[in-house]
Protein backbone atom coordinates (compact mmCIF):
# COMPACT_ATOMS: atom_id res chain seq x y z
CA UNK A 1 0.00 0.00 0.00
CA UNK A 2 1.47 3.47 -0.70
CA UNK A 3 2.61 5.67 1.99
CA UNK A 4 -0.05 8.97 1.26
CA UNK A 5 1.93 12.09 0.19
CA UNK A 6 1.66 15.57 -1.00
CA UNK A 7 2.68 15.47 -4.83
CA UNK A 8 2.68 19.90 -5.37
CA UNK A 9 1.45 22.66 -3.12
CA UNK A 10 -0.14 25.90 -4.43
CA UNK A 11 -0.87 29.60 -3.77
CA UNK A 12 -2.12 32.81 -5.35
CA UNK A 13 -2.62 36.34 -4.14
CA UNK A 14 -5.39 37.23 -6.32
CA UNK A 15 -8.47 35.22 -7.20
CA UNK A 16 -8.73 33.23 -10.23
CA UNK A 17 -8.73 29.56 -10.67
CA UNK A 18 -5.41 28.60 -10.82
CA UNK A 19 -2.59 28.64 -8.52
CA UNK A 20 1.09 29.04 -8.94
CA UNK A 21 3.22 25.40 -8.00
CA UNK A 22 5.32 26.48 -5.16
CA UNK A 23 8.63 24.87 -3.38
CA UNK A 24 6.23 25.09 0.12
CA UNK A 25 3.73 26.67 1.39
CA UNK A 26 3.08 27.83 4.98
CA UNK A 27 -0.35 26.74 6.27
CA UNK A 28 -1.35 29.49 9.39
CA UNK A 29 -3.55 28.51 12.12
CA UNK A 30 -7.08 29.73 11.71
CA UNK A 31 -6.42 31.57 8.38
CA UNK A 32 -4.85 29.09 5.65
CA UNK A 33 -2.40 29.36 3.64
CA UNK A 34 -0.07 32.47 3.55
CA UNK A 35 -0.34 34.95 0.86
CA UNK A 36 -3.41 33.02 -0.50
CA UNK A 37 -6.16 34.95 -1.69
CA UNK A 38 -8.38 32.45 0.52
CA UNK A 39 -6.58 32.92 3.99
CA UNK A 40 -8.49 34.37 6.66
CA UNK A 41 -10.66 33.53 9.57
CA UNK A 42 -13.45 34.65 7.19
CA UNK A 43 -15.13 33.69 4.17
CA UNK A 44 -12.54 35.07 0.77
CA UNK A 45 -14.58 32.95 -1.91
CA UNK A 46 -16.23 36.12 -3.54
CA UNK A 47 -19.32 35.06 -3.81
CA UNK A 48 -19.21 33.87 -0.11
CA UNK A 49 -18.48 36.91 1.31
CA UNK A 50 -21.30 39.30 -1.42
CA UNK A 51 -23.77 36.58 1.34
CA UNK A 52 -22.19 37.36 4.62
CA UNK A 53 -18.53 38.47 5.17
CA UNK A 54 -18.42 37.60 8.70
CA UNK A 55 -18.83 33.82 8.22
CA UNK A 56 -16.34 31.81 9.21
CA UNK A 57 -13.90 30.67 6.73
CA UNK A 58 -14.17 26.78 6.41
CA UNK A 59 -12.25 26.67 3.09
CA UNK A 60 -9.16 27.89 4.43
CA UNK A 61 -7.32 25.28 2.25
CA UNK A 62 -8.24 23.23 -1.11
CA UNK A 63 -6.83 19.59 -1.68
CA UNK A 64 -6.98 17.55 -4.77
CA UNK A 65 -6.19 14.30 -5.05
CA UNK A 66 -3.70 13.33 -8.53
CA UNK A 67 -5.87 10.57 -8.99
CA UNK A 68 -8.43 13.03 -10.14
CA UNK A 69 -5.79 14.50 -12.73
CA UNK A 70 -5.02 11.27 -13.96
CA UNK A 71 -8.75 10.33 -14.59
CA UNK A 72 -9.52 13.95 -16.17
CA UNK A 73 -6.37 12.99 -18.71
CA UNK A 74 -8.03 9.25 -19.58
CA UNK A 75 -11.17 11.63 -20.28
CA UNK A 76 -9.02 13.73 -22.16
CA UNK A 77 -8.74 16.86 -20.05
CA UNK A 78 -4.99 17.89 -19.89
CA UNK A 79 -5.28 19.70 -16.18
CA UNK A 80 -1.73 20.47 -14.38
CA UNK A 81 -1.33 20.71 -10.72
CA UNK A 82 -2.14 23.85 -9.59
CA UNK A 83 -4.71 24.27 -12.16
CA UNK A 84 -7.79 23.77 -10.35
CA UNK A 85 -6.87 26.29 -7.91
CA UNK A 86 -6.01 23.02 -5.08
CA UNK A 87 -3.64 24.15 -2.51
CA UNK A 88 -2.14 20.59 -1.99
CA UNK A 89 -1.92 17.87 -4.55
CA UNK A 90 -2.20 14.58 -2.71
CA UNK A 91 -1.42 10.93 -4.46
CA UNK A 92 -2.33 7.51 -2.38
CA UNK A 93 -4.97 9.11 -0.49
CA UNK A 94 -8.83 8.76 -1.29
CA UNK A 95 -10.06 12.31 -0.01
CA UNK A 96 -13.13 12.27 -1.16
CA UNK A 97 -14.13 9.19 0.74
CA UNK A 98 -12.47 10.36 4.36
CA UNK A 99 -15.41 11.61 6.76
CA UNK A 100 -16.21 15.25 7.56
CA UNK A 101 -13.78 15.86 10.83
CA UNK A 102 -10.68 13.70 9.42
CA UNK A 103 -7.58 15.19 10.28
CA UNK A 104 -4.06 15.45 7.99
CA UNK A 105 -0.80 15.74 9.50
CA UNK A 106 2.74 16.42 7.73
CA UNK A 107 6.18 16.61 9.24
CA UNK A 108 6.10 19.91 10.06
CA UNK A 109 3.13 19.03 12.25
CA UNK A 110 0.81 20.98 10.40
CA UNK A 111 -2.46 19.63 10.69
CA UNK A 112 -5.01 20.23 8.73
CA UNK A 113 -8.94 19.47 9.60
CA UNK A 114 -11.10 18.58 6.35
CA UNK A 115 -14.50 20.73 6.78
CA UNK A 116 -16.11 19.69 3.08
CA UNK A 117 -16.20 19.45 -0.46
CA UNK A 118 -15.46 21.59 -2.78
CA UNK A 119 -18.17 22.66 -4.75
CA UNK A 120 -17.37 23.22 -8.17
CA UNK A 121 -18.16 26.47 -10.55
CA UNK A 122 -18.67 27.05 -14.07
CA UNK A 123 -15.63 29.08 -13.77
CA UNK A 124 -13.83 25.79 -13.87
CA UNK A 125 -15.05 25.62 -17.67
CA UNK A 126 -12.54 28.32 -18.04
CA UNK A 127 -9.52 26.04 -17.97
CA UNK A 128 -11.57 23.71 -20.70
CA UNK A 129 -14.75 23.73 -21.72
CA UNK A 130 -16.90 20.92 -20.57
CA UNK A 131 -14.40 20.21 -17.76
CA UNK A 132 -17.13 21.10 -14.84
CA UNK A 133 -18.86 18.02 -16.33
CA UNK A 134 -16.00 16.04 -15.68
CA UNK A 135 -15.96 16.90 -12.15
CA UNK A 136 -19.43 15.75 -11.64
CA UNK A 137 -21.54 12.98 -11.78
CA UNK A 138 -24.59 11.50 -10.42
CA UNK A 139 -24.86 8.37 -8.09
CA UNK A 140 -27.79 5.65 -8.91
CA UNK A 141 -30.61 8.17 -6.30
CA UNK A 142 -30.06 10.56 -9.20
CA UNK A 143 -27.77 12.77 -6.67
CA UNK A 144 -25.02 14.83 -7.44
CA UNK A 145 -21.38 13.56 -6.60
CA UNK A 146 -18.63 16.43 -6.34
CA UNK A 147 -15.42 15.44 -7.51
CA UNK A 148 -13.15 18.57 -6.93
CA UNK A 149 -11.74 17.87 -4.09
CA UNK A 150 -11.98 18.99 -0.86
CA UNK A 151 -11.92 21.70 1.44
CA UNK A 152 -10.01 22.59 5.46
CA UNK A 153 -9.13 24.59 8.49
CA UNK A 154 -5.63 24.94 9.54
CA UNK A 155 -5.49 23.78 12.96
CA UNK A 156 -1.81 24.17 13.09
CA UNK A 157 0.74 26.16 11.27
CA UNK A 158 4.16 25.23 9.55
CA UNK A 159 5.78 24.38 6.13
CA UNK A 160 3.95 21.74 3.29
CA UNK A 161 5.88 20.76 0.40
CA UNK A 162 6.60 17.94 -2.51
CA UNK A 163 7.56 14.80 -0.97
CA UNK A 164 5.66 15.18 2.50
CA UNK A 165 4.11 11.99 3.82
CA UNK A 166 0.40 12.95 5.04
CA UNK A 167 -0.36 10.99 7.99
CA UNK A 168 -4.12 10.58 8.21
CA UNK A 169 -6.64 10.62 11.76
CA UNK A 170 -10.39 9.46 11.32
CA UNK A 171 -12.81 11.09 13.70
CA UNK A 172 -14.77 8.97 15.78
CA UNK A 173 -17.88 9.60 13.80
CA UNK A 174 -18.35 8.53 10.19
CA UNK A 175 -20.50 11.65 8.61
CA UNK A 176 -19.42 11.94 5.08
CA UNK A 177 -18.31 15.42 3.28
CA UNK A 178 -20.74 17.65 2.27
CA UNK A 179 -20.46 20.76 0.01
CA UNK A 180 -19.21 23.78 1.97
Amino acid sequence: MMVPEVVSVSARRGHGLGKTVSLFITLVAGQGVAGDAHCGATVKHRSRVAKDPAAANLRQVHLIHAELLDDLAGKGFSVLPGELGENILTRGLDLMALPEGTELAFPSRARIRLTGLRNPCSQINGHTPGLMSALLDRANDGSLIRNGGVMGIVLTGGDVQAGDAVDVMLPEHGRPLKPV
